[in-house]
């Protein structure tokens, strides 16, 4: 949500609209719209009114402003003004739901639920504004579909189980409008094609329903309006540009070390970090992953003891009853500074905050500026964003990302391509409730974006993988899960309707372990994998919190906490996020300004000895160069390459040269990547010439080349599991029960090795490979990035020792030889050798 509590005080200037006792527009003139905002001294924005107009004229859209301009006011009140208009003397409540309101988070609800609510009570209208989600009690569920309220908070999990249930169509019948909070979050995932084909069903319901989407960070504005209001359907784009202010400052280290290497450098800037946080009443402290959560919150304390009631932790692992309290004390003021993941991006409205530090690279320009919109949360007020850097390369993220902010470049999002294992899924509970027909439905289907060029042959084989299992599972009745009965599809089986219901949605993370003190009081969920590693005594943070693990019984580690010691902080699985293209190109358009000697950005300075001491032992590549440097070491021959496209598709690059370069003389190689580039290391002093490498860089070829070098069978069938899932092929279990991650790997290792034996041409399996090469590989990412090296001169070189730019992949591809301290004090040992050599 991005809008101020409204119990703030009627003269406020937190809220949304510019002062005046001016006269609402026209088509809005009801007295307690008017009196509503004169009462507060607001006038409605441009953006506002053109979506007011929009709404009252029939039409859908999306609306794109900046965090905390009010874009919840621009959808919210065309229905209520709605319903005062056709209703101007009833004082009864609605009888049936008109407004549906889905949000990517259940974290997101309940304030949104609250906000909805507080402008209903304000009116005086007589409307019920109601939540539901997994969290929702069952009683209060069973209550809401004997009657629902006039407006529903859910997530798209929640209305596809809806559309199990035969009576939701009636219920649904008045339904006139479905706001998509936060379009951009779910947009290129499953649950964006999930939301897509949701709404296919409701507007075959009700034709007339209007769809609108709002979002705040976005480039393909246009593609993003398409995908969320259907093939079929016309929409209109309102940009609120509002001309949001960001400032964006740095961190930067006193002592600027030349020879950059991952993590080494934030440890240092912990009391500059506390000491930012105490110039403020609240402070949010965004990480990117989990385990740097745990860091930092343990690093905070141990410099600012006294903090230990004062600040909070909050990541998507920890117990919701404890993110809960860290969010209320949030809303309340009454907290210094909390400790965070991505769990608090997304627009719950935290108006005490004041700053926004980030921890690390941003990794995209959405992303920071998502996280920058969490303070300065209403309209004229500047968003404060602190960066700090734990390795020296991130300081030209940071200018980079201002730059690009500044001139608006953000990332696209693109939506999928028709995943089948959620048609499968949706079909089923389309089947629940109340059955479907063929030809209509197709092309109800065929209306969702996603799945406008869906084939003849991918529907016909969804539907006999429905009905019959497919070609391998015919034999077993389980998977005979939709049966036709004069020409409608329905379900017959009530433990496939169980089933079914129970497993409805795309969020498929591996089974987990809950946490829990001895006296019973649960503190959240960590990795199986994880915990496997801890031996029972042993230490480790969690929650904020040094625990001794007793044992693990059934899913659980009971634990107490641990008087003092050293511990482990836990490691989440996917927890790295790539460097965007977009920010890679910036980050390109950076080093290239300081290599013409034009840049002005502060990091750049501050990274000067860094980069003169690269283009002095090497080279700064222009834009229309490739460099590759090639070293010695006491490891044997490194070729160091750096396309700066991001550690996804290098993972891919490093693998695809490896195999290549194994085709001109057989050796083995080890890689090594990050963001910026990768290494190849060998005890073979190969000689590779300009022309062999424009080979090995060539483009053609790419696709079949990696599928056969990188074990792709293997990615293929861990990706198969979460596919496997979605489409109900595996049951984790009852709630409370569920199944062990390696009793889910059997599962779906299984039906993937069954499916490649006697059903290679399975599309189940086809998806799970594109989802690899997309997902995992970022495939055409990795062509567009060599098809681009084509275009340019390669430039060897061959420094006698590391550079500031190979240093940071040697330190990677040493990780993996030594213990974790031992590392540590072996690359530092480097640096400061190389660091002589200066």
């Amino acid at each position: 949500m991005d809008q101020s509590s409204l119990k703030n005080s009627p003269k406020s200037s937190l809220h949304y609209g510019e002062k005046t006792g001016k006269k609402l527009i026209p088509e809005l003139s009801n007295e307690k719209i008017n009196d509503f905002f004169k009462s507060r001294n607001w006038k409605a924005f441009p953006f506002q009114k053109k979506t007011w107009k929009a709404y009252r004229e029939g039409k859908s859209g999306l609306v794109h402003a900046p965090t905390g301009t009010g874009k919840t006011y621009a959808v919210w009140v065309p229905p209520l003004l709605e319903w005062i208009e056709e209703n101007p003397k009833s004082s009864k409540h609605s009888p049936k739901i008109r407004v549906l309101w889905l949000t990517p988070l259940r974290a997101l609800v309940e304030d949104t639920t609250r906000s909805l609510r507080e402008l209903v009570e304000e009116l005086e209208i007589p409307w019920t504004v109601e939540s539901r989600t997994g969290d929702t009690s069952g009683n209060i569920k069973a209550k809401q579909r004997r009657k629902f309220p006039t407006a529903l908070v859910t997530t798209p999990e929640s209305l596809s189980l809806l559309l199990s249930y035969p009576e939701t169509k009636e219920c649904f019948s008045d339904l006139r409008a479905v706001i998509v909070d936060e379009w951009h979050e779910l947009l290129s995932t499953k649950r964006g094609s999930q939301t897509e084909l949701c709404l296919a069903r409701l507007r075959m319901w009700n034709p007339s329903l209007r769809t609108w989407g709002l979002s705040a960070t976005l480039g393909n504005l246009e593609q993003a309006m398409s995908t969320l209001l259907g093939n079929e359907k016309v929409g209109i784009l309102v940009d609120g540009d509002m001309h949001k202010k960001f400032v964006v400052k740095t961190l930067i280290p006193k002592n600027m070390e030349k020879f950059p290497w991952a993590g080494h450098l934030g440890g240092k800037l912990v009391e500059q970090v506390a000491q930012a946080i105490e110039k403020n009443s609240t402070t949010l402290v965004f990480t990117n992953v989990r385990s740097q959560t745990e860091y930092w919150f343990d690093a905070l304390l141990s410099v600012r003891p006294k903090w230990k009631d004062q600040i909070g932790i909050h990541h998507g692992s920890i117990d919701r009853k404890v993110r809960t309290e860290v969010e209320d004390r949030l809303r309340a003021g009454s907290i210094k500074a909390v400790v965070c993941t991505s769990s608090l991006d997304l627009g719950v409205d935290f108006s005490p905050v004041e700053q926004v530090i980030q921890i690390g690279g941003p990794k995209g320009i959405a992303r920071l500026l998502q996280r920058a919109g969490r303070c300065g949360h209403q309209p004229g007020a500047t968003s404060n964003i602190i960066c700090v850097p734990t390795q020296a390369m991130e300081l030209i993220e940071y200018a980079a990302a201002r730059k690009s902010m500044q001139d608006k470049k953000i990332e696209e999002r693109e939506p999928l391509v028709a995943p089948l294992d959620l048609l499968s899924q949706h079909l089923i509970t389309l089947a629940l409730g109340g059955g479907f027909k063929e030809k209509e439905t197709l092309a109800e289907i065929r209306s969702a974006w996603s799945y406008r060029n869906l084939t003849d042959e991918e529907w016909g084989w969804t539907i006999e993988f429905i009905v019959k299992g497919g070609k391998t599972l015919k034999a077993y009745d389980q998977f005979k899960r939709v049966i036709k009965e004069d020409g409608t599809y329905h379900v017959q089986s009530r433990i496939i309707s169980r089933f079914h219901r129970m497993s409805i949605g795309t969020i498929t993370s591996d089974p987990a372990i809950s946490v829990k003190f001895q006296k019973g009081k649960t503190l959240g969920t960590i990795e199986e994998s994880f915990i496997s590693r801890i031996p029972k005594g042993s230490n480790f943070f969690f929650s904020g919190k040094l625990l001794t693990l007793i044992r693990v019984r059934d899913l659980t580690a009971i634990v107490k906490l641990a008087k003092s010691g050293k511990g482990t902080i836990p490691v989440w699985g996917g927890g790295k996020s790539p460097l965007s293209s977009e920010l890679a190109k910036s980050v390109r358009e950076q080093i290239e300004q300081f290599r013409l000697g034009k840049s002005v950005e502060p990091e750049i300075n501050a990274m000067k000895g860094t980069l003169e001491l690269q283009a002095q032992w090497s080279q700064l590549p222009s834009f229309s160069e490739f460099l590759i440097e090639k070293t010695q070491t006491n490891d044997g021959t490194n070729w160091f390459l750096f396309p700066f496209a991001g550690r996804l598709a290098h993972e891919g690059l490093g693998a695809l040269i490896a195999y290549r370069m194994s085709q001109l003389k057989p050796m083995t190689l080890s890689v090594s990547i990050n963001d910026y580039g990768l290494s190849l290391s060998s005890s073979s002093d190969l000689d590779i010439n300009v022309s062999t490498w424009k080979k090995l860089l060539c483009p053609d070829g790419l696709i079949e080349e990696l599928l056969e070098c990188m074990n792709q069978s293997e990615m293929a069938k861990r990706q198969f599991r979460e596919v496997a899932r979605v489409a109900g092929l595996i049951f984790q279990g009852y709630p409370g029960a569920q199944k062990s991650i390696k009793q889910v790997q059997a599962s779906g290792g299984l039906f993937f090795d069954v499916f490649a034996k006697y059903d290679p041409n399975n599309l189940l399996l086809t998806q799970a490979r594109r989802e690899v090469l997309d997902r995992q590989l970022e495939a055409k990412r990795l062509i567009d990035k060599l098809e681009e090296i084509q275009s340019q001169s390669i430039v060897l070189k061959s420094p006698q020792i590391l550079t500031p730019f190979s240093f940071p992949l040697w330190a990677e591809s040493l990780r993996t030889q030594v213990s974790s301290e031992s590392w540590s004090d072996r690359v530092k040992n480097m640096a400061q050798e190389l660091e002589n050599n200066y």
